[in-house]
C-alpha cells in the first residue's frame, strides 16, 4: 500500500476520455461513495473529504494564529512562526518548512553528504524513499542508497556495526510504515544510533509519523529527536494538515537546506493555508495522538478476538499490540474478495470497518492498514467484534 502520488480516488484521472471504467475503477468509485455515506469509520482522513469540508478546518485558524497579520511571502511571517514552533517541540536549533517530505529528505541527505564527504545513505529496504519515491535519491540528488536489511523491523545495532561498506548517513524511518508501523524499543534505538556514530556516520530520522511515537518510547518528542542529527516530520500524515513538512536540526544545516529548498523549487510564493492547517493540527491533533495510540491497542485486540470467534481460517493483526495508532491486518483471501466484503458491509450497514484498500501480500493473501483517530475513539471493543463478525459473514466459505 503506497502513499499515493495522488489521493485515493484520483488514480483514474488520466483515463482516456470516453473509455469504459475498469473493474478497479468502478470499485474505487463504490468505495469512495460508501465511505462518504458511512456513519461509522475508525478514521476519516482529510483526503477523503470534500473541498468544503477541508476548508472548514480553517474555521479554527483564529484560535491558533493572529489572522490580522500579513500573509507570508516566500517563507516569512506565518511560515517562520510554524518553523519556530516545530523547532521548539523537537528541541532543535532550527527548522525549515518544505512543501513535501520527499524534497525535505533529499535536501537533508544531500547536505549531510556534502558534510561527511560520502553520498552513501544506509537505510531499510522498506524505507519510504526506497519504495515510494521513484528512486529520487539517485536520480535527482546523486545519492547512493544501500539497504542495511529487508527484515520487517528496524535495523539492529549489530547490522549497523557489521555492514560491509562505509556510509556517511544512516536514515531510520520511525515508525517503519511498510513493515506494519513498527518501532524498536528505546534501548534498541539508542544502540543503533550509537553504532552509527561509532562508524562516524550521522543519523537522520524519517519522522513522517514521529508525532505518534511518544507513547511507545515513553519519551518526549525532543528526547526522541535529540538522538538524531536531523529529523523530518510531516504535517498531514498524523496531524491531518493540507500538506507540508519540516526539516529540523542544527541551525547551520537548516540554513543550508533553505538554499537547496530554493534550488529544488520549494520556495513557494505563499503557503499560509497549508501552514494554518498545520498549526491547527499541532493544536488539536497532536495532544490527542496518545489517546489514539492507546485505543488502537483496544481495537487491535478486539479485531483478533473477533476474527478468532468468526473462525476465519488464518489471520494476523500486526503488531499484535500496535506501536502507534496504525497497524496492519492480514487475511487469507485475494485482495479483491476482501475489498468487496468491506465495501458491501459499508454500503449495507453504514459501518466501514476496513476502509483502506486491501493489497496483495502473496497468493491468496492480502493485507490492509488500520488507523485509529478521533472517530475510532467512539468504538468500543464490542463494537469492533460485532463489525468483524458481520464482515466475516461476507467472506467465501462463511
Amino acid at each position: 500500500m503506497t502513499d499515493a502520488v495522488v489521493p485515493d480516488g484520483h488514480e483514474d484521472d488520466d483515463r482516456r476520455a470516453g473509455a469504459e471504467p475498469t473493474a478497479a475503477e468502478r470499485m474505487r468509485e463504490r468505495r469512495r461513495a460508501a465511505f462518504a455515506k458511512a456513519e461509522r469509520v475508525l478514521w476519516r482522513p482529510g483526503f477523503r473529504r470534500t473541498v468544503r469540508e477541508r476548508l472548514a478546518v480553517l474555521d479554527a485558524a483564529s484560535e491558533v494564529y493572529d489572522l490580522d497579520g500579513y500573509a507570508d511571502v516566500y517563507g516569512d511571517g506565518i511560515v517562520e512562526d510554524l518553523e519556530q514552533r516545530v523547532a521548539a517541540l523537537l528541541g532543535t536549533e532550527a527548522a525549515a518548512f518544505f512543501p513535501t517530505g520527499t524534497m525535505a529528505q533529499q535536501v537533508a541527505l544531500r547536505c549531510w553528504a556534502g558534510r561527511t564527504g560520502s553520498p552513501t545513505v544506509a537505510l531499510h529496504a522498506l524505507a519510504h524513499p526506497e519504495v515510494h519515491e521513484r528512486h529520487a535519491f539517485s536520480q535527482v540528488s546523486g545519492l547512493r542508497p544501500v539497504r542495511v536489511t529487508g527484515e520487517p523491523r528496524l535495523p539492529t545495532a549489530a547490522e549497523i556495526r557489521d555492514f560491509p561498506e562505509p556510509f556517511g548517513t544512516l536514515m531510520l524511518e520511525l515508525p517503519l510504515r511498510d513493515a506494519g508501523f513498527v518501532l524498536p524499543t528505546w534501548e534498541e534505538l539508542t544502540e543503533v544510533v550509537e553504532a552509527a556514530r561509532e562508524r562516524d556516520a550521522v543519523v537522520h530520522f524519517d519522522g513522517a509519523r514521529l508525532w505518534e511515537c511518544t507513547p511507545h518510547f515513553g519519551r518526549s518528542l525532543s528526547e526522541i529527536a535529540g538522538l538524531a542529527d536531523s529529523v523530518y516530520v510531516s504535517f498531514y500524515k498524523s496531524l491531518d494538515g493540507f500538506g507540508g513538512a519540516a526539516l529540523a536540526g542544527p541551525r547551520t544545516l537548516v540554513e543550508e537546506a533553505r538554499t537547496w529548498r530554493h534550488r529544488y523549487g520549494g520556495a513557494v510564493y505563499q503557503q499560509f493555508p497549508t501552514v494554518l492547517s498545520a498549526l491547527v493540527g499541532l493544536e488539536r491533533e497532536l495532544p490527542r495522538l496518545p489517546d489514539y495510540v492507546r485505543h488502537a491497542r483496544v481495537v487491535a485486540a478486539a479485531l483478533r478476538e473477533g476474527l478468532a470467534a468468526a473462525e476465519v481460517p488464518w489471520s494476523r493483526v500486526h503488531p499484535e499490540e500496535p506501536h502507534t495508532n496504525e497497524f496492519r491486518v492480514w487475511l487469507p483471501y485475494d485482495a479483491d474478495v476482501l475489498m468487496e466484503a468491506a465495501v458491501s458491509q459499508a454500503e449495507e450497514t453504514g459501518t466501514f470497518l476496513f476502509a483502506d484498500a486491501w493489497d496483495r501480500g502473496g497468493p491468496g493473501l492480502a493485507f490492509t492498514e488500520v488507523s485509529v483517530r478521533a472517530q475510532g475513539l467512539e468504538w468500543t471493543a464490542d463494537d469492533v467484534r460485532a463489525a468483524v463478525a458481520d464482515f466475516a459473514r461476507r467472506l467465501p466459505g462463511a
